[in-house]
């Protein structure tokens, strides 16, 4: 899998942050809602369930005849105490319907009670029998009605004195609600219990303050989010210029140094440092391009010194056989000076050998690539050697694995060189193998079509059973002025060397198990 980069992590935790919040605010919004709700139905279960439960104790405890009525007041808070004591949080009392009260304190369904309202002085209204609120935290039981839900509590008694069936009504006092419930007394007529209750925040008197506070909290926090991941996507993004500034197709630093600017102060920073690490680096190549020149020439100087020096051995003892031979020429007979003439003439062709070779090697190798024969090129190149190797008690074998016959053959029958120079570096080959092999060896010369993974090859094998080529020494032999023989010049390899590099191949010493073999590769179709 692949790993994302830290900014691409930084945008994701962000986003992950946004979303938490989003949840958070939802939830917090939902949980307000729901709960408020909630609670305002427990507390109207609750508010119903004890006026009912008043209700029907005082009707058992007065009895049928109602004799029990005559106790007034003191029967009915007996009756709230006992059943408010176990609503917590729950208020009520008992009323009478003003129509049930005569002047003279009697109804038309029965007496009246005796002290069956509160007392005015109290700040209580008429109607009001009795009133309980056992949760009240104080020194006693409280006994005035609350004046601020008075008139919840006389509209919904009214509502139920007219309809006989209990009920409830709600209103909302700031951050609460309170909930009125009543229901009438059955078999006493005119009278009805009524209860109040209160349905608080979920998260306590300031929780709307305290959710407004949290919704805040968190928009800011999805706002600080957001804007960071915005500006998160505007550093990636200059940061993805100033990569494609770093990696593009510039072949070296200098082609992308200077790099501008991005707008960002932080990866401005970075970009300052690159362009002057970049500027030193420049400085630093200048110089060694200086010193690498110094060096060449100096190198030059040397090769050229060591070359001369070469030169001068190598023509000086042609040359001191020669002045010899003709000194004893001249001191000799016609017969003696035949010989030397022809000691001369072999001295005298050595030294252009030489001269040759070194003009070869100082001169560029320039090549005129046409279609060859490579069969009959090859034998007709190597036909010359056949006697020179008989002379010398060699046996030379010629080899062409290449098509003779395009009718029975499917390998290419032609190959496009030059082939005169190939001819040149092929003869060095051949006269090494013939000068290193003894008196019965063998040399064996293939020309080969060669198919390998990187292209069609043409490739020439030179083998001899000599003594071969060291290890140590099949890197160096292809150097000018390197010779396996006292009497060789070095040069020989390193014109074969040059002109299969010309023809876009290479020359290397293979390795065998006597013997040396010397190898020349360049492309079936070299491209000139």
């Amino acid at each position: 899998m692949k790993r994302l980069s830290f900014a691409n992590q930084i945008a994701v935790l962000w986003g992950l942050v946004a979303a938490i919040c989003a949840v958070l605010v939802a939830a917090v919004w939902l949980t307000a809602n729901v709960g408020e709700d909630s609670q305002i139905a427990a507390a109207n279960r609750q508010g119903m369930s004890a006026c009912v439960a008043i209700a029907s104790r005082y009707t058992l405890s007065a009895g049928s005849d109602g004799a029990a009525n005559n106790q007034g007041a003191e029967l009915m808070h007996a009756v709230l105490d006992v059943v408010l004591a176990q609503a917590q949080g729950v208020e009520g009392g008992f009323w009478r319907s003003p129509a049930s009260l005569n002047p003279g304190g009697a109804t038309a369904s029965r007496p009246a009670v005796p002290n069956a309202s509160l007392p005015p002085e109290a700040g209580n209204p008429v109607g009001f029998a009795a009133y309980a609120f056992p949760s009240y935290q104080g020194s006693g039981i409280k006994r005035d009605i609350p004046q601020a839900e008075t008139p919840l509590i006389l509209r919904t008694l009214h509502t139920v004195s007219t309809q006989h069936a209990a009920l409830s009504d709600m209103v909302r006092n700031g951050d609460e609600a309170v909930i009125v419930s009543a229901c009438p007394v059955q078999g006493i007529g005119g009278l009805f219990v009524w209860t109040l209750s209160r349905a608080r925040p979920p998260l306590g008197a300031h929780g709307e303050l305290l959710t407004v506070a949290l919704i805040f909290v968190l928009t800011i926090i999805l706002a600080v989010a957001i804007a960071l991941s915005l500006a998160l996507r505007r550093w990636r993004d200059n940061l993805s210029r100033l990569e494609l500034s770093l990696s593009s197709n510039s072949q070296s630093v200098d082609e992308t140094y200077p790099i501008g600017h991005v707008g960002e102060p932080d990866l401005d920073k970075i970009v300052d440092a690159f362009n002057t690490r970049a500027g030193h680096a420049a400085q630093l190549r200048r110089q060694a391009a200086d010193l690498t020149t110094r060096l060449a020439q100096s190198e030059r100087l040397t090769a050229l010194g060591r070359l001369a020096a070469q030169v001068a051995h190598e023509i000086r003892n042609p040359i001191g056989a020669i002045r010899l031979k003709a000194e004893n020429a001249l001191a000799g007979d016609p017969e003696r000076q035949q010989k030397a003439l022809r000691a001369i003439l072999e001295q005298v062709q050595r030294v252009e050998s030489q001269v040759s070779s070194l003009l070869a090697l100082t001169q560029p190798v320039r090549v005129a690539v046409r279609e060859i024969d490579v069969a009959t090129w090859f034998a007709n190149r190597l036909d010359g050697y056949v006697d020179q190797a008989r002379t010398k008690g060699v046996d030379l074998r010629v080899e062409a694995h290449v098509a003779e016959d395009a009718r029975v053959d499917d390998r290419p029958r032609t190959a496009e060189f030059d082939d005169e120079q190939l001819g040149r570096a092929v003869d060095n080959l051949v006269l090494n193998a013939l000068r290193h092999a003894s008196r019965g060896g063998h040399v064996v010369a293939r020309a080969l079509h060669v198919i390998r993974s990187d292209g069609v090859w043409l490739r020439i094998e030179v083998e001899d059973d000599g003594p071969g080529v060291p290890l140590n020494e099949r890197e160096h032999i292809f150097e000018p002025f390197v010779s396996g023989r006292p009497d060789g010049s070095g040069l020989g390899l390193a014109i074969v060397r040059e002109v299969a590099s010309v023809h876009g191949g290479h020359a290397f010493a293979a390795g065998t198990g006597s013997g040396a073999c010397f190898v020349i590769e360049i492309p079936w179709r070299t491209s000139w």
